[in-house]
């Protein structure tokens, strides 16, 4: 069974951000959270499941 903490290769290539864009996520293990590549939203990853719900994302260190 794979580590709960971490996102299966093929789960990660195939996750884009919900919002029109559907920009690539990169995923920060230690934080356990996804960030879109182009509106830097934060998306947690709670017990090894990706919340991917806009309404329930945070803004990134990028976006104001």
């Amino acid at each position: 069974m794979p580590d709960p903490t971490t996102l299966d290769d093929e789960l990660l290539a195939i996750l884009a951000c919900p919002d029109e864009h559907h920009a690539p996520l990169t995923y920060d293990a230690a934080a356990q959270t996804l960030t879109c590549t182009e509106c830097h939203r934060v998306f947690d990853v709670v017990d090894g499941i990706p919340v991917l719900l806009l309404d329930e994302a945070r803004p990134g260190p990028e976006q104001s």
